[in-house]
This record gives C-alpha cells, structure tokens and sequence, in this order.
C-alpha cells in the first residue's frame, strides 16, 4: 500500500468573473501550482494517482439538503448577473457556470480517497481538491465552499464502511464551523480545530468558535475549538502606519521579503507594495511551528489517543503556514511535515488529508509538497526557529484543557503548575543548571530571496543489527538493510570496549563491533536509523560506548531516553551535548537540566501522559541530532507501548534514531524494526486514567523543568496573562 493523491483538472475550472477582493484570493492557479511542484519534485509520480470523480446526489445528501444541492445544481445554467446576484446572498462565495462540476469532483476526491484507504489500495493521502469545503453547512454555501467535503467522507465512512471512531484535525487557519455544526451532537466524530480568533474579532465572527464550544446533546466533548487569540500586527509606536488591523484593510497583506536582521525574512507591505516598517522592528506575528507543536502535543493527541480513532481526516488547510495573507501566522511548510506524522501514529496510520484553504501560492504548494513527502515515508525536516510557545497560544492552550476537562481522563488530573522561581532547587539542594544560550535562527542570506525552500534528502531505509543472522530474516520487513558483521578494525573496537570489563568477552565484543558500525552509518548518512540487539550483561556498557563514540563523532545534541533499569553514565558532563531521560521504577527526579528520571508509567493514560506531556516535549526543546532508544533489564513495557515510543520519537528526531534491545527479545527487536521502518503502531487498547500519583510525579518534573525546557509548559504565567482570555 502506498500514498494516493487524488486530483482532476477539472477543479480549476471555476473562476471569479466579477470583481470582488474578498473572493479574489480562490484563484484556479492554487490547485496548478500546487501540482506543478509536486511534479517537479517527482512526488506524484511516487503516488497512487487516482483521477477525481463527480459525487452523485445521493452522495451530497449525506450532509446537504436536496434543496441547497439543486439550487447549486441551477448554477450551470445561469449566467453573470444572476450568478453574482446569487452570490451575494451568503457570505464570502462566488459561483461559476463550472462550480456545480468542480464541487462535485471535489466531494467525489474525498470520497475516493476514504474508499482507497479503508479498502486497502492504499495506506493514506491526499485529495487535492477545490472548492474548499469546511465553511459549507446543510444548506448554505459559505467562505468559498460549496459542499463540505471532509463532512461528507467522515459521514460515508460511517455509513458505508461502518466506522465509529472518526478524528477531524481541522488545521485551516479559520474554524470550520460547517464541520461543527454538522456533527456537534454526534460522538462518532472528534472534531478539533485551531483557529485565527482574537477574542471574536476574526471571521466568520461566531461565538461558537471558542474553547467553551464542545458540542452538544451526546457530542458534548466531542467538539475541540482551539482559539489563537494573539494579535497579529499590533500597531508599533515609531512606525504607525503599521496598524493593518483597521476597518479599510480587513484582509492585510504580506509577502516575502528578502530575509533582514528579523527572525523570519517576512515582513507587511501596503497596498501600494511599499514595505511599511524595517523587518527588524516587527513584533512576533501569529503562531509559529512551537505553538502548532505544543497544540498538538498538549491537546489534539491526548484526546486523539484516548478517542482512538478508525480513521483520521485532515482539513488541510494552508493558509495557517507562512506568508499567508488570511493567516498571518508564522508556521513554516516544514511544520505541517512534523504534523502530518504525529498523526500518523494514529488509526494504524490511516490518514486521508483533503484540501482547504491556502492563498500564498508558494507557501501553499511547499506545505502541501511537505504533507505528500511524509504521507510518503519520508522524514521530515528540521524545524526552523526556537521551540518556545508564545504567551498567546499557552493561554488558548490552557483555556481549552478547562474546557474540556469534564469531558476527557487525559486532562482530569493537575497538569499545571505556577511558573516557577529562577532560584529554584532541586530535590538534592543543588541549582538546576541552565541551559546553553539557545541557538538564534537566523534568516537565509539576503542573496537568496526565499525562505520556504526546503529539500529533503531522500528516504533512506534503517538497518538491523542482530547476533543471530536467521533471526534478522525473519524478524525484519522486506526493504529493510541489515548490516552484518563486516571486518573492522580490531584494535580500535577493542580500544572503545577496553573500560567495561563485560564488552572484553567474544560474544559482546563482536556485538559491540556491529553496535559501533550501525552508529557510523547513521551518522554518515548509509542509513537513517536501527537497531541492534546485544547480549543482556553487555548493554548498558554497550550503551555507554555508543554515546561515547558518537559524541566523538561530532553529535551536537544526543537525547538518550533509557526504559528500565539502566543507569547514567557517572561521568557523562552536564554540558548541553546530551539529555538522559530515564524512564524506571523510581521516584521522579530532576538531577539536572540534563539528567531527568521518573517512574514507570503503568496505565494507558500514564503511558501517554508520559509521552506526550514530557518526552517529546523535551525533545522537540532539545532537537536532537541523534536519538537512542534503550530498553533495558525489566523494562516493563508492553510491546505496544515499545512501538509508540518508538514511532513518535521519530517525528522530533527526524528519523534519526537507534534503538538497542536485549538479544533475548526477538520479537520486541522484530516490532520496532516495523516502526523505523514506518509501519504504524498497533492500538494501545482500552484507555485507563493514570494514577494520581503518577499525575503528581508528572507535575513535579514539569515544575522542575518548564523554565528551561519552555515546550513542557501548558499554560501562561497568571501574571502575564492578557485581560480577557
């Protein structure tokens, strides 16, 4: 199985024939430029290229009433005058002669690409479609959607295909209040949406788009509004003109700029093109990749693990990423890659994403390149810029967790604590060492004048190290390199093994030896992850040869999260290049910075609150240039746990990841091959709350480490929080 995109080019057909700016920006050439990168980047020839087909009206009538679609249907027979007569009577829509057509193929893409999915002629992808379908309601067309058509998909997949746990990640940067209403009383579908809101001062201007919007009647719980309140261009003292929040200019305008001495190289431009402040003097406009990451890490995938959807829908709307001139915000193309995998660890990775909105036409088309490139396989890209959540998006954060707190065990436990004391100490007496200056993200040089561009290499597939050649056979998906034992050099293995006692032995040297070249070729690019299985005595010396040699290497930044009973190097400095996070049987625990132990979790909810509300948190603060996974003695894991840790590491480690198991664990050694290599993880099962202890234990760790690791907070310091939020 592999990626389908769906597409027909029929789509770009529909046109504005009058003049109307607020609908100008629904241009055809969003689809054509879209398709064009994809071609240049040879990613729709990697696909499953499924022709789009027309919805029939039975069809349409899942969501939308026989009227509204006839009358959509008269369209094709009217002309200028009564289409744009027509057209006044909603909000932010304009028809076409080809309008009927196009919406229609539009629903039929999504419709499709559910069917290729849940059939299994593919694993996931992506409908490329217009018109834009979220805004549409049972009987109105609205923000230039005719028929809904992510609504339609997740109601034929109840129907059709019998599902009855669908996720809806609506990330258009406005809230698809269509989708909300159409299924705000039906527990079946988890619809969650952020949205540009600003207290309500952003359209479509509805009450119902805040966090305390949770559905109603059996769905309440089942609607999660994500609220960005933040506004974007606040008026600048020195330059006042800059206020393009004003009633003659609704929708501002921004495009790129060659990069300055300002964090990003965009900046805000007047009608007249004129650039309207130096870059370098903006405040942060809008959310950036941190806050969509602390969003997803925070909210949208506690309750999606806990929901444990069949199927993912994703409202792929693009004008939430950089230069967009609706969105205003700051989210690179690289971000919605970041995104798109996080959610691939959910429904068995069955992820069907359909097109929304997305008015930059570069911006649009590198984020949707990014979105096929990891529906794909591929790993995704660093995220550029520092991973700290501004002020605005912890407050909408913290807003929407007590909103939906009654409705959800992940977020029925304290998950908070006050900003803490610069002062504070730790358990031992000892400060808290602070962390390197962060590094500063740096525009590209002004010679090059575009800054969304960016290449990954191409996927490269992991190795398997294990003693027992037969067994790799077996254990290891086709397509997956093993890399054997071939010569080395002995005297300088033997040189690595000399301070451990246990590594001087036959069996462990030559399992060392395999360990020692499996670290070479990651970090030299043969392969982009592994893992190696090593006689029990020997790992934790195995372990610690491997961060040794690959700090020798070169590696900037290793993050080594240690299950089980496996100690840290005693020698191993507090000095920025390694994080140890251990995972045990023992009392929580901040030893530094750089050194973080707590305990087990037992409960599925424990599980994830681990996962979700430290690791990667700690690792997207981190970014790490290598990853290592330990499951050591005891470790007391189930496999599906083992598999999930696995697989959402991936994402912050951009698949740079080693695992080490025990050699007495084949099976173990078997499952997480699968998941470097990108299969999906098997369901967690039932969802148990964690202990209150455990919740205690988390709020600990938490209050130790958020001043310095600023993506482990979940909510804004009281103090500085804004008047009405």
């Amino acid at each position: 199985m592999g990626t389908a995109l769906v597409y027909h080019e029929d789509m770009t057909a529909a046109r504005l024939l009058w003049d109307d700016p607020e609908c100008a920006i629904e241009t055809p050439e969003r689809l054509a430029v879209a398709m064009e990168l994809l071609r240049q980047r040879g990613l729709e020839q990697r696909c499953l290229q499924l022709a789009a087909r027309e919805a029939s009206e039975a069809e349409l009538g899942l969501v939308h009433s026989p009227e509204y679609v006839a009358l959509v249907r008269g369209t094709e027979a009217l002309g200028v005058g009564a289409l744009q007569e027509l057209s006044a009577q909603f909000d932010a829509v304009y028809f076409h002669p080809s309008t009927y057509h196009c919406a229609r193929l539009a629903a039929g893409a999504a419709l499709q690409l559910v069917d290729a999915v849940l059939t299994g002629a593919a694993q996931n992808g992506l409908a490329l479609v217009r018109p834009p379908g979220h805004h549409s309601q049972r009987a109105a067309a609205n923000g230039f959607c005719v028929f809904n058509n992510v609504a339609l998909a997740a109601e034929h997949a109840k129907q059709r295909h019998g599902l009855r746990r669908i996720l809806v990640v609506d990330w258009d940067i406005h809230h698809g209040q269509g989708t909300q209403y159409i299924f705000e009383d039906d527990p079946r579908v988890l619809y969650f949406s952020w949205h540009r809101y600003e207290h309500g001062r952003f359209w479509p201007y509805l009450r119902e788009s805040d966090a305390d919007a949770v559905g109603r009647g059996h769905g309440r719980g089942f609607t999660v509004n994500l609220p960005w309140n933040q506004v974007p261009w606040a008026p600048d003292p020195h330059y006042p003109q800059t206020s393009l929040l004003c009633s003659s200019w609704p929708r501002p305008v921004a495009r790129a700029v060659p990069p300055g001495p300002g964090p990003t190289g965009w900046g805000a431009f007047g009608p007249d093109g004129q650039c309207l402040a130096p870059d370098s003097l903006w405040p942060q406009v809008g959310m950036g990749n941190a806050d969509y990451v602390a969003a997803f890490l925070h909210v949208l995938l506690p309750l999606a693990f806990e929901f444990d959807p069949e199927l993912v829908l994703v409202s792929a709307g693009f004008d939430s990423a950089i230069g967009d001139p609706e969105g205003q915000m700051q989210a690179t193309p690289e971000c919605f890659a970041h995104l798109t995998q996080l959610l691939l660890a959910l429904a068995g990775g069955r992820v069907c994403a359909v097109l929304e909105g997305g008015y930059h036409l570069e911006s649009l088309a590198e984020s949707v390149c990014m979105t096929i490139q990891t529906l794909l396989g591929d790993q995704p890209p660093p995220l550029p810029g520092p991973m700290v959540p501004c002020q605005s998006a912890l407050e909408s954060i913290q807003s929407v967790r007590a909103a939906q707190a009654p409705h959800w065990a992940s977020f029925q436990h304290p998950a908070t604590v006050p900003m803490l004391s610069p002062s504070y100490s730790s358990s031992e007496g000892r400060l808290l060492p602070l962390l390197p200056a962060e590094p500063v993200y740096k525009a590209a040089a002004p010679s090059c004048p575009d800054p969304l561009h960016a290449h990954p290499l191409a996927p490269v597939c992991p190795a398997v190290v294990l003693t027992a050649p037969d067994a790799a056979v077996h254990l290891c998906p086709r397509g997956i390199r093993q890399k054997g034992a071939a010569p080395w050099e002995e005297a300088e293995a033997e040189a690595w093994a000399r301070p451990h006692e246990v590594l001087a032995q036959g069996e462990a040297l030559a399992a060392l030896r395999k360990v020692l070249r499996l670290v070479d070729g990651i970090l030299d690019g043969q392969v982009n992850s592994g893992i190696a299985a090593t006689p029990a005595p020997a790992l934790s010396a195995t372990l610690d040869v491997t961060i040794r040699r690959s700090l020798f290497l070169g590696v900037q930044r290793l993050l080594c999260v240690a299950v089980g009973q496996l100690d840290r190097p005693l020698d191993l400095a507090d000095d920025g290049r390694t994080l140890w996070l251990s995972i045990r049987d023992k009392q929580a625990a901040t030893l530094s910075t750089f050194h973080v132990s707590m305990p087990l979790p037992g409960a599925t909810g424990g599980f994830l609150s681990c996962i979700l509300g430290l690791v990667l948190p700690l690792a997207y603060g981190f970014q790490p240039d290598l990853l290592v996974v330990v499951l050591g003695p005891v470790h007391g894991l189930q496999d599906p746990y083992a598999a999930l840790l696995v697989t959402l590491l991936r994402v912050p480690a951009r698949g740079r990841i080693l695992a080490l198991v025990e050699e007495s664990k084949p099976q173990l050694a078997g499952i997480l091959a699968r998941m470097l290599h990108g299969e999906a993880p098997p369901s967690l099962g039932p969802f148990s709350k964690a202990s209150s202890e455990f919740a205690q234990a988390l709020v600990y760790l938490r209050g130790q480490l958020e001043l310095h690791w600023k993506m482990l907070q979940v909510a804004a310091p009281p103090s500085v929080a804004s008047p009405g939020s």
